[in-house]
């Protein structure tokens, strides 16, 4: 324990300009007795604590001591806490503060003003959620569950509609793009499954406890990756107005688009046939015309034929 707490005062104190005995006996909860012969300790183990005395009076280590931070360079130490400035609000459950003390005791006082300069230059927002407060807290109820290897019963809307209740050994969580997901052994499927986290519903973490299966979470994302590319692709040609330009920039790669000189945007991509497909797709509205395959037009005409056949039918009373 004593260990422990010399570690801590000393990378406080590398990240602190001046920090006071009764502080340190407050925040490790011990006597000043115990600090002061803390610092001793570590003055004798060659850390170079100096003491000053009055009102703003306490302890810090000598300005040019720092720790040996190896290959890391400064612009990389730059963008590691301005990417922890910005998870703060994602993980609210994780003392993100203690971490940030961690990495910024790699870093020498002379160095700390442009670091805080970059910071006033960009900012990593890596919070998904527009008041989302339900998805924040199955993120922390699932951190929980994969900490403590417990299992999570939830009900999950697939794709395609379809609601099941699930029994998963809950192994990590991704953030790809601004969406979560949930990896996991799902009990009900007998085998591995990704999750999107906002199609979770009535989520318990259940006292039951798994014994963790041997994938890693690195090894199941590139599954995922790998199933993927397994499924049937088509080439997918579409003929778009130029207002769809922005829509399609968020979704297809800039090499996919192609401008005409007329100015429509030829699209050329490849694509799983799947149902999600068709939605995507007929999301785009007159503005864009499915040239290739006819399999994937003929679709989405029959879901608009729905769509028509669904408002003819309720409301032709009402006209």
């Amino acid at each position: 324990m004593k260990l422990d707490r010399l570690l801590a005062i000393t990378m406080l104190l590398l990240n602190r300009k001046r920090v006071g005995a009764a502080e340190l006996a407050e925040r490790f909860e011990v006597s000043l007795r115990t600090i002061y012969r803390d610092l001793e300790s570590l003055n004798q183990a060659g850390i170079p604590i100096v003491s000053f005395a009055g009102a703003s009076g306490g302890y810090e280590i000598m300005d040019q001591y720092r720790l040996e931070r190896q290959f890391l360079s400064l612009d990389e130490l730059q963008s590691i806490i301005i990417a922890l400035r910005g998870v703060r609000s994602t993980f609210e459950e994780m003392d993100i503060g203690s971490l940030m003390d961690k990495v910024g005791t790699l870093i020498a006082r002379t160095e700390h003003s442009a670091v805080d300069a970059m910071s006033q230059q960009m900012m990593i927002d890596l919070n998904p959620w527009q008041g989302g407060q339900a998805d924040k807290e199955k993120l922390s109820m699932l951190r929980t569950a994969i900490r403590e290897t417990q299992l999570a019963s939830f009900a999950y809307t697939s794709s395609q509609g379809e609601t099941l209740e699930r029994l998963c050994e809950p192994i990590g969580v991704v953030l790809k793009g601004y969406v979560w997901y949930l990896h996991g052994y799902c009990r009900l499927r007998d085998d591995f499954r990704v999750f999107r986290l906002s199609r979770i519903e009535r989520l318990t973490i259940l006292p039951e406890t798994f014994v963790r299966r041997e994938k890693t979470l690195e090894q199941l994302d590139y599954r995922q990756g790998r199933n993927r590319e397994d499924r049937e692709l088509i080439k997918l040609v579409l003929l778009a107005s130029p207002r769809l330009k922005p829509r399609l920039q968020d979704y297809f790669q800039p090499e996919q688009i192609a401008t005409q000189p007329d100015g429509t945007l030829l699209v050329t991509s490849v694509q799983p046939e799947e149902p999600w497909l068709y939605r995507m797709l007929l999301a785009y509205g007159a503005d864009l015309q499915i040239l290739e395959p006819a399999s994937v037009r003929d679709a989405v005409v029959e879901e608009a034929r729905k769509i028509v056949k669904l408002y003819e039918t309720r409301f032709a009373t009402l006209t």
